[in-house]
């Protein structure tokens, strides 16, 4: 079987200080009645199995959030928790450590609060998974010394561990565009043990793929864009930028369309 299997991201449900990283209660909901009526809810750990198996029967839906806003821990996880859907929810941890601003609303004039450790250790205890965003929202196109990647994710995995009492499985690249994917930076995620990486210029994740990179799309808050990411597409396969990397025993990796997939893939699919 090879339905495809969507990701989107979101940083913040909230009905105050609108901006564009931010999404309202509302809609966020809508979000979830739709998706939770038309597909598999799926943690990632079961996407990457249907992606290593080649066994995706029914298309399947993942939420990720990024960053780390307070406001998500008073609706969206606890709206998450109690209809039992799977999330990952991934961590600045100095900023979540210091109580920190990130420097984008505090830009913007409106420095956001930030979520607390007891927030983020609630959740984890509750089922959410807790993943890595860095340690200091780090742009990886404009870092590639060794010292400064390894401080931002190898050494930043083993606290957020011990932050939470957890193992850390997964990573998200802050903006997660192919120029902040580095070689350097995916290296790291590798070595430290973690069980793929995720990215965010907007694709779709399908069987038989290396499953070490989770291609995510926005939760866009409009609607259609919304529905049309949901929307199998073919063409999108076709356009997708390659993202070349190295882990485990010298393994060469590199992500494109697969033709053989893109033919099995179609919209048709999306129908249950």
């Amino acid at each position: 079987m090879a339905a495809p299997m969507f990701v989107p991201f979101y940083h913040r449900v909230a009905d105050t200080h609108p901006n564009d990283w931010t999404i309202s209660r509302t809609e966020f909901e809508r979000h979830v009645d739709y998706c939770q009526s038309r597909f598999d809810m799926i943690g990632l750990d079961e996407l990457q199995r249907r992606v290593d198996r080649k066994d995706s029967p029914c298309p399947s839906v993942t939420f990720s959030f990024d960053d780390g806003y307070a406001e998500n821990g008073e609706f969206a996880i606890p709206l998450l928790i109690e209809r039992g859907i799977p999330c990952v929810y991934f961590v600045a941890i100095e900023h979540i450590r210091s109580q920190t601003p990130f420097s984008h609303d505090v830009d913007a004039g409106v420095p956001l609060p930030v979520n607390t450790l007891a927030q983020i250790r609630d959740m984890a205890d509750r089922g959410i998974e807790i993943g890595l965003h860095t340690r200091n929202h780090v742009d990886f196109s404009k870092v590639t010394d060794l010292q400064t990647v390894h401080h931002e994710i190898t050494n930043a995995t083993e606290e957020l561990q011990n932050m939470i009492g957890q193992r850390v499985r997964y990573f998200a690249f802050p903006y997660g565009l192919p120029k902040h994917l580095t070689r350097v930076a995916i290296d790291a995620v590798d070595e430290a043990g973690m069980d793929g990486f995720c990215s965010a210029f907007g694709a779709y994740n399908t069987v038989g793929r290396d499953s070490f990179h989770i291609r995510r799309f926005h939760g866009d808050p409009c609607f259609a864009r919304f529905q049309n990411w949901l929307s199998f597409d073919p063409s999108k396969l076709r356009s997708e930028p390659m993202i070349p990397y190295t882990i485990g025993h010298g393994e060469s990796k590199q992500d494109y369309g697969n033709e053989e997939v893109e033919a099995k893939l179609t919209c048709e699919a999306l129908i249950r």
